[in-house]
């Protein structure tokens, strides 16, 4: 790849190669060679900006985790040597919660979960990023509900004027990626298919999914079949009824031994104000960010891996409702 370590031979290589040394191998000096200086990280819970702070919070990760191995399930991605490259690579990590951290008491529980992280690469560096855990999934782990440790969290980075904010698009930079992926059609199937879902065209679900389809969704849940995907969809949907949906970034791609899949970026922003996945409606301002990976078969999506975070939706309703 033009601008890349010859080592590389192609971006998949890379992203699975550098997360790979800086995590497993601990070398996490390379983040100032692989990634920029000023990059900006959004990730549901918070934005970093530079990677001296990404440094920081993946030492304090291993420090917490020190076991912790990130196992590469797919990298789908789209660009080209010349402008650059997105890759959303979904990642399954295994850890055990050895020290205290981040999240609580040292358990000594081993944790199974999920993250998947957007990257924007060039010349050998990522220089935007989107990344979102299963922050939901690990804390229920460690013996926690997402609303608990929240509402814990505030009180931990010093009360509501003081806490760390969640993301939303007002405290969003730019970080220089300004691309949309790109127009294969199993990307635009996929975008479509969940634009009609929050348009609550629920009908959507038994005319697109494999009525066998595999499910894996926040919270470590995994399901099955229509009516665990309209239960999932319906629970998000109907707490935020009003929120506007938004997708940001579509890739679609065939590769030879996988199933046409694809890769969509969206979000909810709005208000919760409907009964459903987060409790009694309190009118807090919300914005939720979704990534969510699927495979297609003969008969439809088969496969849907859908990611965002529980405990920061619970951090922003709790900041609303005190």
């Amino acid at each position: 790849m033009k601008g890349f370590d010859p080592k590389w031979k192609d971006l998949p290589d890379y992203i699975i190669g550098i997360t790979r040394e800086i995590w497993e191998d601990r070398r996490l000096a390379a983040l100032h060679d692989y990634y920029t200086d000023d990059i900006p990280v959004r990730s549901p819970g918070s934005i970093v900006i530079g990677n001296h702070n990404v440094i920081a919070a993946t030492m304090a990760t291993l420090a917490e985790f020190p076991d912790r191995q990130l196992l590469g399930e797919d990298v789908i991605w789209s660009g080209n040597e010349d402008d650059g490259f997105l890759s959303s690579h979904r990642l399954l990590s295994t850890a055990t919660h050895l020290h205290d951290g981040v999240y609580g008491r040292a358990t000594g529980k081993k944790l199974v979960y999920r993250a998947i992280a957007d990257c924007a690469a060039r010349d050998n560096r990522i220089y935007d990023e989107w990344l979102i855990r299963d922050q939901g999934a690990i804390v229920r782990q460690t013996g926690r509900e997402p609303k608990a440790f929240a509402a814990d969290l505030i009180e931990r980075e010093g009360g509501p004027q003081a806490c760390v904010r969640p993301f939303t698009p007002e405290i969003d930079v730019k970080g220089g990626y300004t691309a949309r992926g790109n127009d294969h059609p199993q990307g635009q199937r996929h975008a479509d298919i969940l634009t009609r879902i929050m348009a609550a065209d629920m009908a959507a679900i038994g005319l697109e999914y494999d009525r066998a389809c595999q499910l894996e969704l926040p919270g470590g849940v995994t399901g099955h079949s229509w009516s665990d995907a309209d239960r999932f969809w319906m629970g998000l949907r109907s707490a935020f009824p009003s929120a506007e949906f938004a997708i940001h970034h579509v890739i679609g791609r065939d590769d030879a031994e996988f199933s046409p899949r694809s890769a969509v970026r969206w979000s909810l922003t709005g208000k919760h104000d409907g009964w459903g996945g987060f409790g009694n409606p309190t009118g807090a301002p919300v914005h939720v960010m979704g990534i969510s990976h699927a495979e297609f078969g003969p008969w439809g999506l088969r496969r849907e891996y859908t990611l965002f975070d529980e405990t920061a939706i619970w951090k922003q309703i709790l900041l609303h409702t005190g």
